[in-house]
């Protein structure tokens, strides 16, 4: 785990993409020990807190291609879940003690706006419920729903469970960092066409996944993704909040099926909240944020305006002093 108060890659570079953020890395303690960390906007804005959690396996690189176009008017607090970028390890990965973590930043940073995307979108839509008065509304981009885990294939499983281990297989080898680049590189040309910002953005996403450990969670977290029963426990048990929800969906990047299957549900879960609305986001994958950056802005800024005037833009708790 490369050592969060040491010169800071993400930081750098996320610096470089919005200079005018103010942009610092800060920690909190868990009960276990361990320590949480994520990214903050320090600038003065006039509107509410915006909380970003990513999906699968991602860190706080995840919302580099909108931060910048965020930062100016929100205080936007990105983090790195258990096991992943500089966030300390948890043991065992469960929906439970991610919601949890979730939760505690609620419990610190809100009433906030979540945003969550893929894995992040379904545990953002279970912090809510576990925590409704620390949330103001929710925007959910191609969330994770666990009834289209259920009706993945079983040769697309395998396919992605030999991926998964031999990405692990890669790293043990020494032989991982070109995949790292390739998809580093990628995520730097969706951002900015920046030569300088773009290799600083490659060298943030490598150091995200220096370690064995932090590789090892990816393939933690997408295997809790697919475990559907722990899913449908949770969503049996929460009560859904009176909130502004706005859900995002992709038009390719799946098996038709699949994405007829995962549009379905949307229009289901939309319907589910009182404030509910399901919003198809031409032109784009999964990655909604990173293929139509302009578009998941526009939505969360719509979201926004769903706000009561001046909701969660006052009284903001004091927050931990940066890393150093």
């Amino acid at each position: 785990m490369p050592n969060p108060h040491q010169s800071d890659p993400v930081i750098t570079a996320l610096r470089a993409l919005a200079p005018g953020a103010g942009l610092v890395r800060r920690e909190m303690a868990r009960a276990d020990g361990r320590h949480l960390r994520w990214v903050e906007t320090t600038k003065d804005s006039v509107g509410p807190t915006i909380l970003l959690t990513a999906g699968a396996g991602d860190t706080v690189l995840d919302w580099a291609a909108i931060i910048p176009a965020l930062a100016d008017e929100f205080r936007l607090i990105a983090y790195d879940r258990a096991g992943l970028g500089a966030s300390d390890p948890l043991r065992r990965l469960t929906i439970a003690n991610q919601v949890d973590d979730l939760v505690a930043l609620l419990d610190l940073h809100g009433p906030a706006l979540l945003v969550g995307h893929s894995w992040g979108g379904l545990l953002a839509e279970f912090a809510a419920a576990a925590r409704p008065d620390a949330v103001l509304g929710l925007v959910l981009v191609d969330a994770t729903h666990e009834e289209v885990m259920a009706a993945v294939p079983v040769n697309l499983r395998i396919a992605s469970e030999l991926m998964l281990t031999w990405m692990v297989v890669l790293k043990s080898l020494g032989q991982f960092e070109k995949r790292l680049t390739r998809h580093g590189r990628a995520l730097a040309e969706r951002c900015t066409d920046d030569a300088e910002i773009q290799e600083l953005i490659v060298a943030a996403y490598r150091n995200s996944y220096a370690s064995r450990g932090q590789v090892l969670t990816i393939r933690a977290e997408n295997r809790l993704a697919s475990r559907v029963r722990e899913a449908r426990k949770a969503r049996a048990a929460m009560v859904r909040p009176d909130l502004p929800v706005t859900i995002l969906t992709a038009t390719r990047g799946k098996p038709p099926a699949l994405r007829a299957r995962s549009a379905e549900l949307a229009d289901q879960t939309a319907a589910s909240y009182r404030r509910g609305v399901h919003v198809v986001v031409q032109d784009a994958g999964h990655s909604i944020h990173q293929d139509q950056p302009a578009a998941t802005v526009a939505a969360i800024k719509a979201a926004v305006g769903q706000l009561p005037a001046g909701q969660g833009d006052d009284d903001q708790p004091e927050t931990p002093q940066p890393s150093r």
